[in-house]
């Protein structure tokens, strides 16, 4: 329901119908309800507004049809339904948008609100007259705040006969007088323009006795001299202005609301060009360049000059701050003061001055750091984030090199340079000379270089923002020498630091007040307790640290002491939160770990092998295949002495994965046959299992090497489930499995529940129970997206995609393996790529889409790795490809495509994979007897039956109807029995 009380009561349905609400009484009492709906309205007032002081009898029933509350009663609508109270919505939305200089909005909210109104306010209530005349009284304003809009917006004589209609009815608006002058002027009729002036004078004369406001008399006295209303210029820009529309929309809300705002932030992020772009919105604006000036009290000079104040006739002792307030007292104008970062308290103070006596002045300031007076509003000017520097890159790229279309290494470039506007600017300069890659080279292998790159800057610029060494020494001159020496040393840390960290290894008891003044300088930035410097900033800083090695050796021998620290943490109910600090703390982690592989060997090997777990869970261990590798080319053959776990896990870390590193692989099995335990990390025996292979021979070692751990021994329990597994021994896998699961619930650990959780919901939904198999996988996933481990999530997704694709819900199976791809994808794992994507072909086939799972299958064998976990993704793939050879219609291609996964399979763990080809193979037999025996054989190799695959489902349900029972039963056990031998037959 629509409701309009600025004019006759009109009732509307949404759809517009209009409703008839009755007669007068029934108007008058709707209306009085709706000036405040949704809210209770006492009977009293009701009464009083309908009938006066004298209400008839029977008053009080005639209310029994509106919704009665506790209160009183009242109309259960939503205000903004209501005319009169989406108007002051509406206008009040159009003042904000014109006081923070968006005059285009302004106007055409002004204009949403005014024509609301359909004709005088409340009519349908003659005893409401307060309440009319307040409503009338918002329209005015409404009305004139709409023309103040127009007139910004370049309004002129069209606006005249509305303002003298206005003025007609309210002759002493001064306010009217003055827009009348500024159209008919601005229309080009400057001597009405002055007449005006003078009615106005005789008006307020005649009637009040008073002469007209310094403001009117400014605005005419300006008339008199020939000019119109002055706007000091702001710079003209010679480029397009690119991004930072967040930040625009904040300046525009922060001037709305306080007369103070400061934009602070690195040098070279833009605060100048964006302080500039965020004036042109405002009817006035006065642009003041203060890095020139050395000498605080030259400030209202600068101000008054820029405001074209002339000295005149007065004499050069006259004080210059009392010109200053004297020119600008009477003013509307927002002050845009640059660069008062090395002259900040004196600026502070001159802001202060301003804003106190000057009422309509509005300071826009830009700085490395606050001006920490009361009342100011701060807005950080952070670097571009990656999609606006990209399009900066580019509109300056072009400018040198016309129809650039991009490169690959341009979003490099841009985080190479910390998203800095004016590096990326100098960058793409460069670009007249130099190809996107040179460029990019240059960056990437030579960072300390970048200020000699980045030397030719445009040459109408001030000097300090020619360079990027310029920028960046601008603001190292305002540093003192204690927060110099602070930041030389903070340039050891990648990636930020705590407090904690700094005051550790920088050697500065108590930083937190340096480091905030840093802070406040636009040279560090502190989010979440963390304190970051842009890397532009680092290499500036790092030229000037006097002892790199030694400072090197005190950051390293912190993030050890971390690292050892987290590491029994990890493997428990806390390891959440430990996780979380080690993931923050990652790249100076690794640039400890690098120095360390360059400075103490023996320290490195410490420091690896708690990490080795940390990048395990996370999946960023590929990441350190090459520190790896060069550390063990450095230690030698052999362990140092008390590093034989260290040493084990530095080389499964160098492993690649392509299974060519035999020689390494048996070094680190003579190693851990040597050692006698028990394990300090004990995560080395599933790391060492996955890169090297099952070993059941090891067994009694590997219990050995478990010693007493309830951690270590679960995970040999899940070690012995996947064994059974793979051996067709389902039940015993599931009580393997099972008491590993009660073990790490013991521990809190949640990769080991999780890991347990997804072999037994497999177990369960090929047993037929479904519902169970997803309750259990849901449990595990839970676990598994707290950890933020990619590879185990993405393993449960795509077991749990599998049941639901094996239960007819395809289009969430589909949402599951592409997730479970963009995570292996991400995590650089080709064997968990490949294998939801061989669940999405397996998907578009049991659809019916045989063209996009042949590709699916295809990229899948692409993926698979040369390892010993990668057989089964390989097998299962080529299956997926026989059977969509068989559903196009080609059966000889599609026996071909099984026997290859036949014989692959063989030499798969186990017999799983070759149950899967006997399968496969079964859909594509010669005879229903030679397919019951296949069935049986895969029956056999899995030690149960499969109950819910589509694709078995459907050949066993074949086979049945082409034999008789006794005839099935008897081929099936058959094949049961010789398991594999029943699939190598010919």
């Amino acid at each position: 329901m629509r409701f309009g009380i600025l004019g006759p009561l009109d009732v509307r349905t949404d759809d517009g119908i209009p409703l008839d609400p009755g007669g007068p009484r029934p108007r008058a009492l709707l209306t009085l309800l709706l000036l405040d709906a949704g809210r209770p309205v006492p009977t009293q007032r009701l009464t009083d507004g309908l009938y006066g002081t004298e209400p008839p009898a029977g008053a009080a029933n005639a209310l029994q049809e509106i919704e009665a509350t506790a209160t009183g009663y009242r109309v259960a609508v939503a205000p903004d339904t209501v005319d009169a109270h989406q108007f002051e919505a509406w206008s009040a939305a159009g003042r904000a948008a014109l006081a923070a200089g968006d005059h285009g909005r302004a106007a055409a909210r002004l204009r949403e609100a005014l024509a609301l109104w359909r004709g005088p306010a409340l009519p349908d209530l003659p005893d409401a007259q307060a309440e009319a005349a307040r409503l009338e009284v918002l329209r005015l304003a409404a009305v004139q705040d709409r023309i103040e809009a127009d007139l910004a917006l370049g309004g002129g004589s069209e606006l005249v006969p509305e303002l003298r209609a206005l003025l007609a009815a309210r002759p002493l608006s001064e306010r009217l007088y003055g827009q009348l002058m500024r159209a008919l002027h601005a229309g080009g009729r400057p001597a009405e323009a002055l007449t005006v002036y003078e009615e106005a004078r005789r008006t307020l004369a005649d009637q009040l006795g008073a002469d007209p406001s310094p403001e009117l008399s400014a605005l005419h006295l300006e008339l008199l001299r020939g000019t119109a209303p002055e706007r000091p210029r702001l710079p003209v820009q010679l480029t397009r202005f690119v991004g930072r529309e967040p930040e625009l929309a904040r300046i525009a809300a922060g001037l709305a609301e306080s007369r103070l705002l400061t934009l602070t932030g690195p040098g070279g992020a833009g605060k100048t060009r964006l302080a500039i772009e965020a004036a042109q919105h405002r009817p006035a604006a006065c642009f003041v360049e203060l890095a020139p000036l050395t000498d605080g009290s030259r400030i209202p000079y600068a101000v008054l000059a820029a405001l074209g104040v002339r000295e005149g006739l007065r004499s050069p002792a006259a004080d210059t701050t009392d010109r200053l307030l004297a020119a600008l007292e009477e003013r509307e104008l927002l002050l845009v003061l640059d660069n008062c970062e090395h002259l900040v308290e004196e600026a502070a103070r001159v802001c202060a001055l301003l804003l106190a006596a000057c009422p309509g002045v509005r300071v826009l300031a830009t700085s490395r750091e606050s001006l920490g007076i009361t009342g100011e509003i701060l807005v950080p000017v952070p670097p571009l984030p990656p999609e606006p520097a990209l399009r900066l890159f580019l509109d300056r790229a072009r400018a040198v090199r016309p129809g650039f279309d991009g490169h690959a290494r341009v979003a490099g470039i841009c985080t190479a340079l910390d998203g800095l506007p004016l590096a990326i600017e100098l960058a793409a300069a460069r670009l007249r000379t130099l190809t996107p890659d040179e460029l990019a080279d240059r960056l990437d292998d030579r960072l300390d270089d970048r200020f000699r790159l980045l030397s030719r800057g445009d040459r109408s610029k001030a000097p300090r923002h020619r360079t990027l060494r310029a920028v960046v020494e601008w603001s190292w001159d305002l540093l003192d020498e204690e927060e110099r020496e602070l930041a030389r040393r903070l340039t050891v840390f990648s990636g930020g630091a705590t407090a904690a960290a700094v005051e550790a290894v920088c050697g500065l008891p108590y930083p937190e007040d340096v480091l905030a003044s840093l802070v406040e300088k636009s040279f560090l930035e502190v989010s979440e307790g963390r304190y970051r410097m842009l890397e532009t900033i680092r290499v500036f800083a790092a030229e000037s640290l006097p002892d790199p090695e030694a400072l090197g050796d005190a950051h390293a021998g912190y993030f050890l002491r971390l690292a050892e620290e987290a590491e029994p943490r990890l493997r428990g109910g806390g390891q959440l939160p430990w996780l979380e600090r080690l993931a923050a703390e990652q790249a100076n982690l690794d640039t400890a770990l690098r120095h360390l592989v360059r400075r103490d060997t023996g320290r490195a090997l410490r420091l690896m092998g708690p990490l080795s777990w940390f990048w395990r869970l996370r999946g960023v261990h590929g990441d350190r295949v090459a520190t790896a590798r060069e550390l063990l080319a450095a230690v030698g053959d052999a362990p140092p002495p008390g590093l034989a776990e260290e040493y084990v896990l530095c080389a499964v870390n160098a492993l690649s994965g392509a299974g060519d590193e035999p020689e390494l692989i048996a070094r680190v099995d003579a190693v851990l046959y040597a050692y006698r335990g028990p394990l300090r990390l004990p995560y080395i025996l599933v790391l060492w299992a996955v890169a090297a292979g099952p070993r059941p021979a090891t067994d009694a070692h590997a219990l050995t090497l478990a010693g007493g751990s309830p951690w270590a021994g679960a995970l040999l329990d899940v070690g012995l489930g996947f064994r059974a597994q793979f051996a067709g021994r389902p039940g015993e896998a599931e009580e393997c499995f099972a008491r590993a699961l009660a073990g790490y619930r013991v521990t809190g650990d949640r990769w080991g529940m999780a890991n347990c959780l997804d072999p037994l919901g497999m177990l369960a939904h090929t047993r037929g129970e479904s519902e169970r198999a997803l309750e259990l996988l849901d449990e595990g996933l839970a676990y598994m997206r707290e950890l933020a481990a990619p590879e185990e999530t993405a393993d449960l997704l795509r077991t749990r995609a599998t049941v639901l694709l094996h239960r007819g819900d395809t289009a969430a199976a589909v949402a599951h393996f592409d997730e479970a791809l963009a995570l292996a994808r991400g995590a650089g794992l080709p064997d968990k790529v490949a294998a939801a994507r061989r669940g999405l072909g397996d998907a578009a086939r049991l659809s019916g889409n045989t063209a996009h799972a042949r590709v699916h299958y295809e990229s899948a064998l692409q993926e698979c790795a040369a390892n010993w976990f990668s057989v089964g993704e390989t097998v299962r793939s080529l299956i997926g490809l026989g059977r969509t050879a068989a559903a196009e219609g080609h059966p000889e291609e599609a026996r071909d495509w099984f026997r290859q996964a036949a014989e692959l399979a063989v030499e798969g763990p186990g017999g799983l994979e070759l149950a899967d080809a006997a399968e496969a193979l079964a859909s594509a037999a010669g005879s229903a007897e030679r397919a019951a025996v296949l069935l049986g054989a895969a029956t056999g190799l899995r030690g149960g039956r499969t109950e819910g695959d589509p694709d078995v489902v459907r050949v066993e349900r074949e086979v049945r109807a082409k034999l008789t029972a006794e005839a099935y039963d008897q081929a099936f056990e058959q094949g049961r029995r010789q398991r594999s031998a029943a699939v190598s037959e010919r």
